[in-house]
């Protein structure tokens, strides 16, 4: 387990992320251990990687699920989103093949204890990340799905969802999914 006695650089915490039991994010120089997840946020993360990769199959659209990092510089920051979906080929951070710089679109399922952190300080990470079209925020405790898009003019929409039954389109990946999927094994 890190102490956090000291700043860290971003060659540090990637040495010490190669081999480290549990994950943890970066924060301009703080290594934080991220919390273990439920079996319902596993089953969300899962279900949404399935649909997704059955969706885009044959087409150049790369999707990954939890164990692969995001570097947004502008921040400093490396994190593992839940689920991240890439429009064309990845660009890795330098000679890497673990951590990518370009996602289309990010999923995170929410936990009471990440939720306030998701849907705020992460997300303004996030909106620095310019090649970033879509995020959506999924809650694990009831049917409510966010899906915030980012338009032409840059600005940030957002669409609630909390009926079983809705569906979504994520134009920028040309891809549409349901709640009913995301859900599924969870409220069906």
């Amino acid at each position: 387990m890190l102490t956090q006695e000291r700043v860290y650089s971003p060659i540090e915490y990637l040495a010490l992320e190669e081999n480290a039991e549990v994950r943890h994010e970066f924060i301009n120089g703080e290594i934080l251990p991220m919390a273990g997840g439920t079996t319902r946020h596993n089953v969300i993360a899962g279900n949404i990687y399935l649909a997704i990769r059955l969706i885009t199959k044959g087409r150049n659209i790369q999707t990954y699920i939890e164990n692969v990092k995001l570097r947004i510089p502008d921040f400093n920051v490396f994190t593992y989103p839940d689920v991240m979906i890439i429009a064309g080929e990845p660009i890795y951070e330098e000679n890497t093949q673990t951590t990518i710089l370009n996602p289309t679109v990010i999923f995170e399922v929410l936990s009471p204890g990440t939720k306030d952190y998701d849907q705020g300080r992460k997300f303004e990470y996030y909106r620095s990340v310019t090649s970033l079209k879509d995020y959506i925020l999924i809650d694990q405790e009831r049917c409510s799905v966010m899906v915030y898009q980012k338009t032409d003019t840059n600005e940030w929409k957002l669409r609630l969802l909390d009926n079983i039954n809705a569906n979504f389109i994520l134009d920028s990946v040309g891809i549409e999914l349901s709640l009913a999927d995301i859900y599924e094994d969870i409220y069906s």
